[in-house]
C-alpha cells in the first residue's frame, strides 16, 4: 500500500504514503460505542502527535516545533486524507489543526463535513472508468454506446463498485461476488438491470440478496458463499464456459475470474489475480487464496482496477503479456487522491481571502462548494491525459525501447528506483522481449510514467520555474477556470505556487511529450532539466500544441483510436524537435515569453499557408496524408494540420532565416522549400528519418544528424536570398543563378545523392560524409554570398 500511494501522488502536489493505526489494548468488555470512542481518542493522539513534530507557518515566518531537533530542511506542508472507514475523523483532524493553530486550518485533512464527498461524486470510480473507456476505444468499442458484458468484485453498497457500475447503460452485469453473496445473471438486460443496481445503490445498505430476483435472466440466482454447493445451469455453462454441473461457492468464484467476457472490474477488497510464478504466500492475501488466478489466465479483455491491491504487478504484467488490457490500480484510482489535492489548495486560497478579510467563513463555503463538479472534471481531466499518455507509450515503445530501458538505468544509478521492487523487467527479461518484438507492457509504463513524474515535480520545484513570470502561468490549470477569473491574484500568489507550478508542468510535460522526453533531451544535448522545460514550453506555444492536441481529442470514437494516435505521435515529434531546436539555438537565459512572442505569429502563417507553400514530393507527400487521415473520418483542418506536422518544424528555420535577412516570412517560405526541393532535402531527411536505431549511440547520431540538416538548410536558404540581385526575382530564376555561382559542389552534392539511392544498405558513415558535403556547400555558398555583398 505505501508503495502504491508513493507512485499514485505523482500527479499531485503531495508525496508520502498511506498508513494506518491500530489501537492496542483495548478493553474487550466496552460496548460498540465506548470501542468508537477509544479509537478517536486515539486518532487525536496519532495526529497530534504528528503536528508535534512538524514546521508551522505564521505570517510567512517558519515555526519549527518546541524542543524537537531538525535534521532537515524547512517543511511546513503535511496533509492527511482518512481513508475507507475513517472518513468521518477528517473533521476530528481539522478540529486539531484549528485549535493548534496549524497554518493549514481545515485544509489539513480533506473531506469531512465542508469538504468533497468522494462517494457522492463517484470520484474514484468515474476516474477509473476513463482508463476502461480508453480500453475498449482502443479495441474499437464504445461502452457507452454499446453493451459489454462485466464481471465485478463488489457490491452496489460499494463507493466504487457501485459508481462504477452505474457509468454505463450498457453494462451487462453477468455476475459478481463479495464477501457475502455471488449474483450471477447470464443474460441480463442492459436496461433494466441498470435501473435495479441504482435502486440498490441508492438504498442506506444494500446486498446483492435485495436485488430483485424477477429480473434476473434464465439460469441465473443469488447464491450465499456459505452454501455447500451450487448447481450450474446451462445458461451459466455457456455464459462463463463451466464444464461441471456444480462447484462450490469457493469454485464458481474461481470460474467467474477466469470466465471470457468484457471486463473485469474491481471495486472490492482482496488480492485475485498474481502471477504464475508467485506463490499465494508471496501475495500476502491469505483470504483470497483459494479462488486466486494467475494473470495469464484471465480471459477478460479489459481489466479495471477501481479497487486497490485486487491484482500484483507480476499478475498485470503478465495479463498484457497475454493480449489483456489494463493499467494499474494507481493508475485507475488516483481520482481519489487527486480530487483530496485540489480540495487542499482551494481551501489554502480561500482562506487567505477569509483571513484578510475578503470573504467570510459562509461565503467561502459556498464558494468552496460551487467548485464541485469543476473538481470533477480537472480530475477526470488528469485521468484522461495520464492513461493516453500510457498508451501513446506503450505504441511507441517496442520501436524505441532503449530509452525506456536508458531511462530505468538513470533512475537506478541515481537511487530514485529499485527495479526489482517495481517489478520492471531485467536485462535478460529485456533481451527476450527484444527478440519477440515486445517493448514494456502498460502496467510496467504505468510505473514508470508515474517514476518520471514525481521525479520531474521534485527536480522543478525551483524559484527560476515558479517565480518565472511566463512559466508560472501554468499554475492556473491547477484551479477551476471561475476561481482564476474571480480571484486571479491569490491563485497565482498561492502559497504552494512553486509545488503547484512544478506540479502542473510535470505533468504538462510527460502527458503531451512522453515519460522518456525529458531524459532523451537532457542526455543528447547535455542541457539541465530547467532548459529542457523552458524550451519545451517555447515549443508547445509556438506550435500551439494544446489547441491542436484538443482538436483531435474531440474525434473520440468518431474516428479510428489508431488514427488519433497516429496524429498525437506526429504532434509529439514536432514539439519534440522544435524542443530540441530551441535548445541548440537559445539554450542560454532562454526568455519564454520573448521567444514565444518572436515566433508565435510567424509560425501560425507558416502553419496556415503550409499546404500552398510545399513544393515537389514534400507537396506530395503532405497530399498522401491528409487524403489518408480524411478518408478516415478526420475534418479536414485537422488533416490539414497533422498531415503537416513534418514539414511545419521548418517554420523555426524559415522565421529565423527571415530575422537573418530582413526578409517576409512569405518570400523565406518560398525559398526555403524551393532549397530543400532543389538540392533534394526533404528526400534526404526522409532517409535520415528512417535510419533503423539499433543503438542508444545510433539514435544520438540521428538526432545530430537532424540538426546539421536544419542549421545547413537554413544556411542555404539566407545564401540563396541573398545572392538575390533584385527584390522578388522569380525563385526559379534565382535558384538557377545560385546554382550556376556553385556548380561543381552542387553537382558533386548530386553525385552524392545518387550514390546514397543506389545503395542497397543505409549506413550512418554514409550520412555522415554526405552531410559533411551539404556543409560545404553550405559554407562556400555563404563566403560567396559575403564576398558579393563586400
Amino acid at each position: 500500500m505505501v508503495k502504491a500511494q508513493q507512485v499514485k501522488n505523482a500527479v499531485i502536489v503531495p508525496v508520502g504514503a498511506k498508513g494506518g493505526f491500530v489501537a492496542k489494548n483495548l478493553n474487550q468488555d466496552m460496548s460498540r460505542d465506548e470501542w468508537l470512542e477509544e479509537g478517536i481518542a486515539c486518532y487525536k493522539i496519532f495526529i497530534s502527535s504528528l503536528l508535534d513534530v512538524t514546521d508551522n507557518l505564521l505570517e510567512g515566518n517558519v515555526i519549527p516545533p518546541q524542543e524537537v531537533v531538525r535534521h532537515d530542511e524547512d517543511d511546513v506542508y503535511l496533509v492527511v486524507a482518512a481513508d475507507k472507514g475513517t472518513a468521518t475523523f477528517s473533521d476530528i483532524s481539522n478540529g486539531i489543526a484549528v485549535e493548534r493553530g496549524f497554518w493549514l486550518g481545515d485544509a489539513f485533512a480533506s473531506g469531512g463535513s465542508i469538504g468533497y464527498d468522494h462517494k457522492k461524486m463517484g470520484i474514484t470510480a468515474r476516474g477509473a472508468w476513463v482508463s476502461v473507456q480508453r480500453h475498449f476505444r482502443e479495441l474499437g468499442h464504445n461502452v457507452q454506446e454499446e453493451d459489454f458484458t462485466v464481471v465485478g468484485v463488489g457490491d452496489m453498497a460499494g463507493d466504487v463498485f457501485g459508481n462504477g457500475m452505474l457509468l454505463s447503460e450498457h453494462i451487462q452485469l453477468t455476475a459478481a461476488f463479495n464477501h457475502m453473496h455471488i449474483f450471477v445473471d447470464p443474460n441480463p438486460d442492459a436496461a433494466s438491470s441498470f435501473v435495479e443496481r441504482k435502486r440498490l445503490f441508492e438504498l442506506p445498505r444494500s446486498t446483492w440478496d435485495d436485488y430483485e430476483k424477477s429480473l434476473i435472466s434464465k439460469g441465473g440466482a443469488i447464491f450465499s458463499r456459505s452454501a455447500k454447493s451450487i448447481k450450474i445451469s446451462p445458461e451459466m455453462k455457456e455464459r462463463f464456459d463451466i464444464q461441471a454441473d456444480a462447484l462450490t461457492p469457493t469454485e464458481l468464484i474461481r470460474a467467474l475470474l477466469l470466465a471470457p467476457v468484457d471486463l473485469l472490474w474491481n471495486g472490492g477488497i482482496g488480492t485475485y489475480i498474481k502471477g504464475s510464478i508467485e506463490t499465494h504466500a508471496e501475495v500476502g492475501d491469505k483470504a483470497t487464496d483459494a479462488v486466486r488466478i494467475n494473470g495469464n489466465e484471465v480471459r477478460a479483455k479489459v481489466i479495471g482496477e477501481g479497487g486497490n491491491l485486487g491484482m500484483t504487478q507480476l499478475g498485470r504484467v503478465e495479463f498484457a503479456l497475454s493480449g489483456g488490457s489494463s493499467y494499474t490500480d494507481f493508475i485507475d484510482n488516483a481520482g481519489g487522491v487527486d480530487c483530496s489535492d485540489h480540495e487542499v489548495n482551494i481551501k489554502i486560497m480561500l482562506n487567505e481571502l477569509v483571513a484578510s478579510g475578503d470573504m467570510t467563513m459562509k461565503q467561502r463555503n459556498a464558494v468552496f462548494m460551487e467548485m464541485t463538479d469543476a473538481v470533477s472534471d480537472l480530475v477526470l481531466t488528469n485521468n484522461y491525459r495520464q492513461t493516453q499518455a500510457i498508451a501513446l507509450a506503450h505504441q511507441e515503445c517496442q520501436e524505441r525501447l532503449d530509452e525506456y530501458v536508458n531511462l530505468i538505468h538513470d533512475f537506478e544509478d541515481s537511487g530514485k528506483l529499485n527495479r526489482a521492487l517495481e517489478y520492471l523487467p531485467d536485462e535478460e527479461t529485456i533481451a527476450e522481449r527484444r527478440i519477440k518484438e515486445q517493448g514494456l507492457t502498460k502496467p510496467e509504463l504505468s510505473v514508470l510514467i508515474s517514476y518520471a513524474k514525481a521525479d520531474l515535480k521534485e527536480q522543478l520545484n525551483l524559484e527560476e520555474i515558479s517565480q518565472d513570470p511566463y512559466l508560472c502561468n501554468i499554475v492556473e490549470t491547477a484551479f477551476p477556470q471561475k476561481l482564476v477569473d474571480e480571484f486571479n491574484s491569490p491563485v497565482m500568489n498561492h502559497k504552494l505556487r512553486s509545488e503547484i507550478v512544478a506540479t502542473q508542468l510535470a505533468n504538462d510535460l510527460v502527458n503531451y511529450m512522453g515519460i522518456t522526453f525529458v531524459n532523451r533531451l537532457t542526455e543528447s544535448t547535455g542541457a539541465t532539466v530547467v532548459e529542457v522545460a523552458r524550451a519545451y514550453v517555447a515549443a508547445r506555444d509556438v506550435f500551439g500544441l494544446h489547441e491542436l492536441w484538443s482538436k483531435i481529442e474531440s474525434l473520440d470514437y468518431q474516428i479510428p483510436a489508431h488514427v488519433q494516435a497516429d496524429m498525437m505521435s506526429r504532434l509529439m515529434r514536432l514539439v519534440r524537435r522544435a524542443s530540441r531546436w530551441f535548445l541548440r539555438n537559445r539554450r542560454s537565459d532562454m526568455d519564454v515569453a520573448s521567444e514565444v512572442d518572436s515566433f508565435k505569429a510567424s509560425a501560425d502563417s507558416v502553419r496556415n499557408n503550409l499546404s500552398q507553400w510545399l513544393q515537389g514530393s514534400t507537396q506530395e507527400t503532405w497530399q498522401g496524408r491528409f487524403d489518408q487521415y480524411s478518408a478516415q473520418g478526420v475534418p479536414d483542418e485537422v488533416s490539414a494540420l497533422a498531415a503537416g506536422t513534418s514539414s511545419l518544424f521548418s517554420a523555426l528555420g524559415i522565421i529565423e532565416a527571415s530575422h537573418q535577412t530582413n526578409r517576409p516570412v512569405e518570400r523565406v517560405a518560398e525559398a526555403y522549400f524551393c532549397v530543400g526541393e532543389t538540392l533534394s532535402l526533404n528526400w534526404f531527411m526522409e532517409q535520415i528519418n528512417t535510419l533503423d536505431v539499433n543503438s542508444h549511440w545510433q539514435g544520438l547520431a540521428r538526432e545530430a544528424f537532424r540538426d546539421d540538416m536544419d542549421w545547413q538548410l537554413r544556411s542555404l536558404t539566407v545564401s540563396v536570398l541573398n545572392s538575390e540581385e533584385q527584390a522578388d526575382m522569380p525563385m526559379d530564376e534565382l535558384m538557377a543563378t545560385w546554382k550556376t555561382a556553385h556548380p561543381n559542389l552542387v553537382n558533386r552534392w548530386q553525385r552524392m545523392l545518387d550514390a546514397l539511392r543506389a545503395s542497397d544498405r543505409a549506413e550512418y558513415a554514409m550520412y555522415s560524409v554526405a552531410l559533411r558535403e551539404l556543409l560545404d556547400l553550405a559554407q562556400a555558398s555563404k563566403h560567396q554570398t559575403t564576398d558579393n555583398c563586400s
